[in-house]
């Protein structure tokens, strides 16, 4: 109840925020034009990601001064590596949203903020090779860094269609928020799963409080400080679950649920990280950046299959739900009957998203290499 408790105030601060936003967006104009890419056709802010912010920061504030949390920020220092982060990636998402950064500088902003992540102690220290390896310190900083560079941009690739971003990593954290809280309290508990748990808590609830504004039809964008925040604390809620995990401080019974993480985070978050395979892939196909933006994401792909604006939003919420919910069961159920569930899921999804018919050619989730020359 604790957990909810906090949910509760990050979604009532950031369901203010967002209607405050929302108002001073039309009052003084603050939004972008129409790009190319884009699939809504009325300007719309795009300030979102502050109200998130906020609800994330006020769960998080407020948690600090509930005895219930003290253990948490015993050692203070990761909280403050993770707040820093999330003003740096909000600060550079706003003023991205406002002119248009260039990638390199938002990359750059990227690396600096999972930098930040690594020194505060949010670090990849262990990996389970066949045993527990531990990591050089060198190798430890260059893995967790490209981990939280990979999460953010995928997270930020896959915003591109109203509620999209919102409820995949709504659906994606409150799986992992279930897990990391399992972890906490079951047997042979360790104190550092309680960070991830507090984290999801508080994006969860904030994200519930920003979807009144973010669903179809969208009010209001989060925009890159929305995304690029996101990533980040999906990001370090994972690592600080199962990168940081001592393998002298775990029970010997509690070191394969412990190492779930490492295939639960790819399970919460495989829409956006196929789509920013596909894309990187793509585009590199092509000759361009890997962060030139096209309109060839899979919320596009889907579009142009048939499906309407809200079903393609569905859809990808179903995938999200069918992999995260199943590797989740693996924790629980016998895997053959956590396979059957997956199966039959898989399956489903699959018809839902082929189910459009009549068009004139097949998919090609590459692109057209020889036609896609847009930067």
């Amino acid at each position: 109840m604790n957990y909810v408790f906090i949910g509760i105030i990050s979604a009532i601060i950031s369901f203010i925020g967002s209607q405050a936003l929302l108002w001073l967006s039309h009052r003084f104009a603050i939004y972008p034009g129409i790009r190319e890419r884009d699939v809504h056709t009325t300007p719309t802010p795009r300030l979102g990601g502050v109200a998130i912010v906020l609800g994330l920061g006020a769960g998080l504030i407020v948690a600090a001064f509930l005895p219930v949390f003290q253990k948490i920020f015993v050692d203070p220092m990761p909280v403050v590596g993770i707040g820093v982060g999330i003003v740096l990636m909000a600060v550079v998402g706003v003023i991205d949203d406002l002119i248009d950064l260039n990638w390199l500088v938002k990359l750059a902003a990227q690396i600096i903020a999972a930098g930040i992540l690594a020194w505060s102690g949010v670090q990849i220290v262990s990996l389970p090779f066949g045993t527990i390896a531990l990591l050089s310190p060198t190798m430890s900083l260059i893995l967790t860094v490209l981990s939280v560079v990979l999460v953010m941009n995928a997270i930020n690739f896959i915003d591109g269609l109203d509620g999209l971003v919102a409820g995949v990593t709504l659906i994606a954290g409150s799986v992992f928020f279930l897990y990391s809280h399992y972890l906490a309290t079951g047997p042979g508990q360790t104190s550092y799963f309680n960070l991830a748990t507090l984290l999801t808590a508080a994006l969860c609830g904030a994200l519930i409080g920003f979807l009144p504004v973010n669903w179809y039809p969208a009010k209001m964008f989060m925009g890159d400080s929305g995304a690029l925040v996101i990533g980040l604390v999906l990001a370090a809620s994972t690592i600080s679950v199962t990168g940081q995990v001592d393998p002298t401080r775990i029970d010997p019974g509690q070191l394969v649920p412990a190492f779930i993480p490492l295939a639960l985070p790819l399970a919460v978050l495989v829409v956006p990280l196929v789509d920013f395979v596909l894309a990187v892939t793509r585009r590199i196909l092509n000759g361009q950046s890997p962060f030139a933006a096209d309109r060839k994401h899979l919320h596009h792909r889907l579009l142009d299959m048939g499906h309407t604006h809200f079903q393609a939003v569905l859809i990808l919420y179903a995938w999200t739900l069918v992999v995260a919910v199943g590797a989740y069961l693996f924790v629980f159920v016998d895997w053959p009957i956590a396979t059957g569930i997956v199966a039959v899921g898989l399956i489903v999804t699959t018809v839902l998203t082929i189910a459009p018919l009549g068009r004139e050619k097949p998919i090609n989730l590459f692109g057209d290499i020889e036609e896609d020359t847009r930067v």
